[in-house]
């Protein structure tokens, strides 16, 4: 019985403890200052996203399948729109088409900033043309979006840049650090082996330049709304981003005539190689910035919802846990394996004398390459396998929050609009950004415009659209940034 007494006054003692944790797990309080009025200039900046959609900049692993006009189209349409830009930065082109527009600082000891684009876009998959509402290539402003492919990834914010440092120019704003515009022409195509940004990286360490922060695309702002319980935008800053690698894995066998199979052909080996490749998934931990993201949510929700949030770090395995059921949710927390493509036989009555399919992993930052292949070998119980590597690239570093970039970016945003809430997050996707980490630790991934999870999910889709209310405070963004970045 006195045990009974004992678990029960602990029980009572937690749940206290709790009530008073959560009564005091309110949101950080953020230091504003009064954000500086911006003059931006919508309607053309709709013009000119309209018509930097219709060029079909296009990018391919293969070089040889690119239509380079598009790319000279393309650069020939920036600087017709942009004549300030032209006229006062230096324009350097490297690699086959990306640019480097330098608008030198005021002050030669600062490290500069660089605002990061990519100019090409994926392709349209075949025989879904005639499912967009509005043609893919045409630009169409519709009054309540701009349609098209790259309207979200990411010509949108491309513009966006462009926009606000040619207006900036204008008003005879003169930056102490030197700005840098970096827009690479492959960004699309996964571990190029000719990447622009990767050029444009490698340039800048031979000149001996060391960036401040690199502010690429990446993170949202999401309005997270759940009745009762939350009512915010998230604006997630991407802090790091996930690697991608490919293995190939084959099972060699006896080939033959199908009318006399053995018990199991190569094919029926491999099920068991993707049998247990899927059974043995990497181990799940909750990283530092998920911690964080959960935590900067929890104090804005509602009271019961904090009694969840305010004791995360005791129910923190059980979310885990949960976590790992929900695909979305365990993309978060550890590296993902997605079985994707499989070769067999070349013809229904031949035997496969080797039967391979190709594997996705997702890596979380600390996951190497090597890794993975030790795990392939770890988890499949058929030793007789062959795994060859394809081609990837390896996870980013982890960007600090308590830079001075983040702070501007959180600053900027929460005092943009008290409903907005920044928080770090990982990128599933890769960006261009992760080939500065030789030039630069402060590496954020953000592109300002509050857009909903349904307009996301139609990047690299069909019908690929901007809203229109999400310009005016992006626009403003890029000016501010860049000012409160430069200003020292």
């Amino acid at each position: 019985m006195i045990f009974l007494w004992i678990f029960l006054g602990l029980l009572g003692l937690f749940i206290v403890v709790t009530l008073i944790r959560a009564a005091f797990f309110k949101p950080e309080k953020v230091e504003t200052m009064p954000l500086t009025e911006e003059s931006v200039d919508i309607d053309r900046y709709c013009t000119n996203l309209c018509d930097a959609i219709k060029i079909k900049t296009i990018s391919n692993y293969d070089r040889d399948l690119v239509d380079w006009a598009e790319f000279d189209k393309f650069h020939a349409f920036l600087e017709e729109r942009y004549p300030l830009i032209h006229k006062t930065m230096t324009k350097t082109k490297i690699a086959d088409a990306s640019l480097v527009f330098k608008w030198e600082g005021t002050d030669p000891s600062l490290d500069g900033i660089a605002l990061l684009g990519h100019q090409d876009v994926v392709p349209i998959a075949e025989g879904t043309e005639k499912d967009w509402e509005h043609p893919p290539f045409d630009g169409v402003n519709d009054g309540e979006f701009i349609w098209g492919r790259g309207a979200m990834d990411m010509k949108n914010h491309l513009i966006a840049v462009m926009e606000s440092v040619e207006s900036l120019i204008a008003e005879g704003y003169q930056p102490k650090r030197t700005v840098y515009i970096c827009l690479g022409h492959n960004e699309e195509v996964v571990a190029a082996p000719d990447n622009g940004a990767k050029a444009i990286a490698k340039y800048f360490e031979e000149q001996g330049v060391h960036l401040e922060a690199v502010l690429d695309e990446g993170g949202a702002i999401l309005p997270a709304t759940v009745k009762g319980v939350v009512d915010c935008n998230l604006a997630g800053v991407g802090i790091a981003e996930k690697g991608s690698v490919n293995y190939k894995i084959s099972v060699n066998a006896k080939g033959g005539h199908s009318s006399q199979p053995p018990e199991h052909t190569a094919l029926g080996h491999l099920a068991d190689v993707i049998k247990d490749i899927e059974k043995h998934q990497f181990k799940a931990t909750m990283p530092d910035f998920v911690y964080d993201l959960f935590t900067s949510i929890g104090k804005r929700s509602t009271y019961p919802a904090k009694l969840l949030f305010c004791n995360l770090w005791l129910l923190k395995p059980l979310v885990v846990k949960i976590m790992t059921k929900i695909p979305p949710a365990a993309s978060l927390i550890r590296t993902c394996t997605a079985v994707t493509m499989a070769q067999g036989s070349p013809q229904f009555n031949v035997l496969p004398q080797k039967a391979s399919i190709t594997v996705n992993f997702r890596t979380m930052p600390g996951v190497t390459f090597k890794d993975v292949e030790q795990h392939i070998k770890d988890s499949v119980r058929n030793k007789n396998i062959d795994i060859e590597f394809l081609v990837g690239k390896e996870a980013s570093k982890v960007s600090p929050t308590d830079s001075k970039a983040f702070k501007v970016i959180k600053e900027l945003c929460e005092s943009s609009n008290g409903k907005n809430l920044v928080a770090p997050f990982l990128v599933m996707g890769g960006t261009d950004s992760y080939n500065y980490e030789n030039v630069c630790d402060n590496i954020y991934r953000f592109a300002p415009f509050v857009v909903n999870t349904g307009l996301l999910l139609c990047t690299h889709a069909t019908n690929e659209r901007l809203p229109l209310d999400s310009i005016e405070e992006a626009l403003k963004f890029f000016k501010r940034y860049v000012k409160r970045m430069t200003e020292n």
